[in-house]
């Protein structure tokens, strides 16, 4: 492992971690767009009842939210802490204890939010609470705005990616997250993982929790209805969707600069959801979850930090 945390390194003095590549030195403080520096900050960190069933399974997730973001959406619901860099800076030691504190808690895995401009002192902790008896799986939340690179060269640290699917259009992509590039960067990097992880649950009778594989969040957003249907009609002529779990998620709230916008100040009609819902039916996925109710408990404005 001491090679993956050179190489991290390396990559973190030029960072080119994410797909932005700004090529500054984070080791000596300086900050590109993520504008996280070196160490990380965590907002909070709790067991996680609000996830996907097989990832908080039990007790919950063991769940970590990283300050920073390589996107800028503009409905983000952790925006206190994406887009502005809120929280503690601190310490692979300490980072490894938390993980630490959250298994002997009961959770069923660490599940690091947003942790790709964190990549290298994240590492260092896993591999550090890994000696000192971290037995949990490792699940990788990510906005699927991910280089492949990257992805390939953490896949040995990493069990269970968890990775939403925002966009198929370049021009939504910008207009929202200021990510043109944002569909062609998520299609690789999701073909990336799922050839990386094949699903495996754990032999557990008394709760069945994902101990490897891959979960694809879709977003439905008001007003864009066919942008999901047709992430939905890549995944599947890919061959995707018959490898991963599927969640698709009806909680959106026209949270931060949303209220703004046009085409996204309202919340999601259940109508435009169903839609949705029932071309993933006829696709005969059978994998995956659905949110028939608004789930508002679950985004990050209502988080406290620990």
């Amino acid at each position: 492992m001491t090679a993956l945390i050179r190489t991290l390194d390396k990559y973190t003095e030029k960072c080119t971690l994410c797909p932005r590549k700004c090529s500054i030195n984070r080791k000596r403080g300086e900050k590109g767009y993520c504008q996280a520096g070196y160490l990380p900050i965590v907002y909070t960190y709790f067991l996680h009842k609000g996830e996907e069933p097989l990832i908080s399974a039990g007790r919950g997730s063991g769940t970590i939210f990283f300050s920073g973001c390589s996107l800028r959406c503009i409905y983000c619901q952790n925006y206190k802490f994406s887009h502005f860099i809120k929280g503690e800076r601190i310490t692979e030691e300490k980072l490894a204890e938390i993980m630490l504190e959250l298994q002997e808690k009961g959770a069923s895995n660490i599940n690091l939010v947003t942790p790709t401009h964190f990549l290298s002192p994240i590492a260092k902790a896993i591999i550090l609470a890994r000696r000192q008896g971290l037995n949990i799986p490792i699940v990788y939340n990510t906005s699927g705005y991910e280089r492949v690179e990257i992805i390939k060269l953490i896949n040995p640290l990493i069990d269970v990616y968890l990775s939403d699917f925002r966009y198929i259009s370049s021009p939504l992509a910008q207009r929202y997250s200021q990510a043109p590039n944002y569909p062609q960067i998520a299609k690789k990097a999701i073909l990336e993982m799922v050839r990386a992880k094949k699903i495996k649950m754990n032999s557990s009778k008394t709760k069945k929790v994902l101990e490897q594989g891959v979960i694809i969040r879709i977003l439905v957003l008001p007003n864009y209805v066919n942008e999901a249907i047709e992430i939905l009609r890549w995944l599947n002529e890919k061959k995707v969707l018959e490898k991963v779990y599927l969640s698709l998620m009806s909680q959106y709230q026209p949270y931060f600069l949303a209220k703004k916008d046009p085409r996204l100040k309202r919340p999601l009609m259940p109508e435009e959801y169903q839609k949705v819902v029932s071309f993933a039916s006829s696709l005969g996925i059978t994998k995956g979850w659905t949110q028939e109710e608004p789930q508002e408990r679950l985004a990050g404005i209502y988080f406290k930090p620990h």
